[in-house]
């Protein structure tokens, strides 16, 4: 069999582009582009294009908050969003005839909702829109009694926008979930794919950690994602329907598949060292690769509403894998223990496969999970108290609103001193939205920005100076929409160099003189990036060493809580697993944040960073200590409760002690929950129990070094 990642060969690129087309980003971008032409045809078509096209420009910034999530999130954030369209549209048409009074609009409203990143993504989303409608309309030349017919238009444009989301989400209301689920299992599968590559002896271990860890950051992000979808969605969390028990079982199974890949971790090294040249590793890494691509067709079928075939029978692959491990001989001691161990992850993995593929079976009467959903999902308050204690420069929201009022202030100057363009609002847009609280998205962006516009620019020019039918370009400027407002979530390059051409090429069919508008833009770019850049390095930064700290504090904090479930089942207690599930998702979580912001600082000037190697292997050492836990976890859970024998149970308990010594070291004065001291008592040792020793003293091991590494750092 060929052994070519089969998630990152040519066939399987082409088999993403296609299956991209079934995608949540994908039918945004179908929706958005629709409510947008829709008022700006039919207005023209009845000869009011002015108004239509006013109404498609309430339509497209209240868009901007339509991200995935809750039914319930995205009415709230719409309403939310139409309302600060119409009230921003109202004050700029009041004020824009004078610089001054627009100077002190401009101030306000840039602060003002720039400091709604204190209330999360969506609460954000709504105070770009309010930026933006200020953006796009404070060059409009309107008189008075003009003011509120305009704004009411913009409203209107809001509201169509508001009622053709709801009413596409009504008509399939369980479609949005299946895109998200499917898309999750599929980010599974690549995260599994890396985990396989430790088992080619020919590919680098120290590359494969990073690429886990940052894998290990996006399966979060969908996990995260779903459970807001399903646990936030009264059809699905009240389980009333077939359906909506099918999304939850099938998200639970998904869960603890990739708990058992996770789980499914060795001392790789060692492995390569004692199996390296006998064939083993060949064999698992080939069976596991087959899996992989067994695991991403689910996540196709799931994302495209299809049918599902197996691609082959899993108990005989689990017979075939096993015959062909006994048959290897391995010189020195009997150390096919372990190997007989990874089998049996391997039969894990395609069960936990199994389970999930009843997604796609029928006649099957599901009951209700049962599952306690409040205790996996968190709740965004939106106390305005919030926001009145954050207006200090403690808060970094507080600092990030600072940093895009001032420096849309001075891009507002230089538009008012410096006459040279029709556009020149494009600066404060470059402003407004590059301008990111973390240093490290605002380089990102400005980077992106300048590549895409450049790269955008380019294209669109070509597309104007070749095509000559006016309807081609319309098709062609409508396909750039659809890349636009599908890109503009997942990738912030691809949206800009599609973002580019659909602008050019829609000022041609308004008249305007696209070389000029194209060479306007892209000035105004360079202008707009080279004010946010300096702003946000220079005026109160948000350094990621400086908070990278609180992340490593809270990972170090959710392994110990992981292990202490370990210990209580090593004393023979019963665990409760939504109290096992709980401390589970706290440690992905905490290893999420941690790895992201870690990302982050890495993209960070040197000087700002602090000491980079021993932070990385700070990552890489709790990821390998909980994915050590929770092979332990689910060998234990798996089996009826005893107490194991006392040397295993010091062992967890002095990982716990130097666990909690690290947590110390970072000066909070919370302390860790004290182990209960209970009296060891002689117990049978088994096989297993030798495996967990081994086990126990490498988390042992490894709990040391993360204590060392603390040391250092703090």
């Amino acid at each position: 069999m060929n052994l070519k990642d089969p998630l990152n060969s040519a066939n399987v690129n082409v088999t993403e582009v296609r299956h991209f087309f079934y995608t949540q980003a994908f039918a945004d971008g179908i929706r958005i582009t629709f409510a947008i032409l829709l008022p700006a045809l039919l207005g023209s078509y009845l000869g009011y294009f002015d108004v239509g096209l006013t109404v498609a420009l309430g339509a497209m910034v209240v868009s901007l908050t339509d991200s995935p999530g809750p039914i319930i999130h995205k009415r709230n954030g719409l309403m939310a969003a139409a309302a600060a369209t119409f009230l921003v549209a109202v004050l700029t048409g009041l004020v824009h005839a004078n610089p001054y009074l627009l100077g002190a609009e401009i101030t306000l409203v840039t602060f003002f909702f720039s400091m709604f990143v204190v209330y999360g993504a969506r609460a954000t989303s709504v105070g770009n829109t309010g930026i933006l409608v200020m953006i796009l309309t404070m060059d409009r030349k309107m008189e008075l009694e003009n003011v509120l017919p305009h704004a009411l238009l913009i409203l209107a444009g809001a509201v169509f926008y508001l009622l053709f989301s709801l009413a596409l989400y009504r008509l399939r209301p369980y479609r949005n979930g299946q895109r998200a689920l499917g898309d999750c299992i599929r980010e599974i599968a690549s995260y599994l794919s890396i985990k396989a590559d430790f088992y080619n002896t020919s590919s680098n271990l120290e590359e494969n950690y990073n690429r886990m860890v940052a894998q290990q950051i996006v399966v979060n992000e969908k996990q995260d994602l779903v459970r807001e979808l399903f646990f936030k969605t009264r059809q699905i969390v009240q389980e009333s329907t077939n359906h909506g028990r099918k999304l939850v079982f099938t998200f639970v199974e998904t869960v603890d598949l990739f708990e058992d890949i996770t789980a499914a971790y060795y001392d790789y090294r060692s492995l390569r060292n004692l199996f390296g040249n006998s064939g083993a590793l060949d064999i698992i890494h080939e069976s596991l690769k087959k899996i992989v691509v067994e695991i991403n067709a689910v996540g196709v079928a799931i994302q495209s509403n299809a049918s599902f075939r197996k691609g082959f029978d899993y108990d005989e692959e689990v017979k075939r894998i096993k015959t062909e491990i006994d048959a290897i001989t391995v010189d020195g001691r009997d150390s096919k223990l372990v190997l007989r161990k990874i089998v049996v992850n391997i039969r894990n993995l395609l069960t936990d496969l199994s389970n999930i593929e009843q997604y796609f079976e029928t006649g099957i009467k599901r009951k209700r999970s049962g599952v306690d959903h409040s205790h996996f999902i968190s709740h965004q308050s939106l106390d305005p108290k919030i926001f009145w204690n954050n207006l200090n420069f403690e808060s970094s929201g507080f600092r990030h609103a600072i940093r895009v009022c001032l420096a849309s202030m001075i891009g507002y100057l230089i538009t008012q001193i410096f006459h040279y363009g029709a556009h020149s609002y494009w600066i404060l847009l470059t402003i407004a939205f590059m301008l990111k609280p973390a240093f490290s998205l605002t380089k990102e962006r400005n980077i992106q920005r300048i590549v895409g516009t450049v790269g955008g620019g380019i294209i669109g020019v070509a597309l104007l100076l070749l095509v000559e039918n006016k309807t081609a370009l319309f098709v062609l400027m409508v396909l750039c929409m659809i890349g636009t407002y599908s890109f503009m979530r997942i990738n912030y390059l691809v949206m800009v160099m599609f973002t580019t051409p659909y602008v050019l090429i829609l000022f041609a069919f308004l008249g305007t003189a696209f070389k000029q508008v194209a060479g306007e833009r892209l000035l105004d770019t360079v202008i707009g990036c080279a004010i946010a850049f300096p702003m946000s390095y220079w005026l109160f930064p948000a350094w990621e060493s400086q908070q990278l700290k609180i992340n490593m504090r809270g990972i170090v904090k959710a392994n110990a809580l992981y292990l202490q479930k370990i210990i209580q089942a090593l004393l023979g207690e019963k665990i409760s697993v939504l109290e096992y599930k709980v401390a589970r998702r706290e440690v992905y979580l905490n290893s999420a944040n941690l790895s992201a912001a870690f990302q982050r600082m890495l993209s960070e000037p040197k000087s700002k960073q602090g000491p980079r190697s021993q932070m990385h292997q700070f990552v890489v050492l709790n990821h390998i200590l909980f994915s050590n836990i929770a092979t332990i976890a689910t060998a234990l859970l798996a089996k009826e409760p005893r107490v194991h024998s006392a040397e295993l149970i010091q062992v967890a308990k002095k990982t716990y002690a130097k666990l909690e010594e690290s947590f110390k070291k970072f000066g909070d004065e919370e302390e860790l929950p004290k182990l209960r001291d209970l009296p060891l008592t002689e117990a049978t040792v088994s096989a297993d129990d030798e495996l967990m020793k081994e086990q126990l003293n490498f988390i042992y091991s490894v709990s040391k070094d993360i204590d060392k590494i603390t040391a250092s750092v703090v």
